[in-house]
């Protein structure tokens, strides 16, 4: 048995962890199904987040074959386990197109928890990942779809030296994360407000620090108060870098912590 923290830094709601970085905190904790130098290709795992992950605060981490869970307190928080699954990307967009569409990213004007580590307005340059989607034109025979630029901070490869290679990249959780909340904002998460329920995931490369990348988000289908997106994440030559699947769940945020309404804002 291993422990889990998260710290306060990787916040979603202000309360409790950011989902996309939690989930793949503990995905990275399988060692059955990490790659020998953590920088090339993982398989693709599934990570059902159960209750809000506490921050600060020692989560009990059980692994066996393929699989890992982490509790707290006698509750179960999040699950990780490898998948027989094929992620489709989400199209790409060229990196100018996902600069300016940062300009549009609705959560500059509402954001219901704007100290998210990856998509927060309120966090800073080297502290969030400040990754702010607006909307760009669908795929063809595809869904809605959002874009954002962003290029790693050297403070995100915390876990660098476990590489073999001698390339500085960001770690896997902020990869995670990465992929994270553009699902969300894809889906209109500023009228439609969400918490990550499911997120699985495919690395094929750790993102290099201090290189552009361009995240594209896709809608994919709502189901009662379930929404279905994707996300992939690109380097500068259009690479394929991660992609993901999400199931958000509709929350009131102020259970989380976060702001219900504009004219609350």
């Amino acid at each position: 048995m291993s422990e889990l923290i998260v710290p306060r830094r990787f916040c979603g709601p202000p309360e409790s962890g950011n989902g996309g970085w939690t989930a793949g905190s503990l995905a990275s904790m399988d060692g059955d199904d990490c790659p020998g130098d953590r920088a090339e290709s993982w398989p693709t795992i599934e990570v059902v987040l159960r209750q809000p992950p506490p921050l600060d605060t020692a989560m009990q981490v059980t692994t066996d074959e393929h699989a890992a869970s982490a509790s707290f307190g006698g509750a179960l928080i999040a699950e990780a386990r490898l998948v027989e699954h094929t992620l489709t990307e989400v199209e790409p967009v060229d990196a100018e197109t996902a600069l300016a569409a940062q300009a549009s990213y609705p959560g500059h004007d509402f954001h219901p928890f704007p100290t998210c580590f990856a998509c927060g307005t309120a966090r800073e340059e080297g502290d969030g990942l400040r990754i702010f989607p607006g909307q760009v034109d669908p795929a063809p025979g595809g869904g809605e779809r959002a874009a954002s630029a962003w290029t790693p901070h050297p403070s995100l490869s915390e876990d660098w030296h476990t590489y073999v290679d001698d390339v500085r990249r960001a770690s896997v959780a902020s990869t995670w994360a990465a992929l994270d909340c553009i699902g969300a904002w894809s889906a209109d998460f500023g009228e439609r407000l969400m918490v990550l329920g499911r997120m699985t995931t495919r690395i094929d490369t750790l993102p290099v620090v201090g290189e552009p990348h361009v995240v594209v988000g896709e809608k994919r289908g709502a189901e009662g108060r379930k929404t279905f997106t994707a996300s992939t994440l690109y380097d500068a030559d259009g690479r394929v870098v991660g992609t993901a699947e999400h199931v958000w769940i509709s929350v009131d945020p102020t259970a989380f912590g976060g702001t219900a309404s504009r004219s609350r804002a």
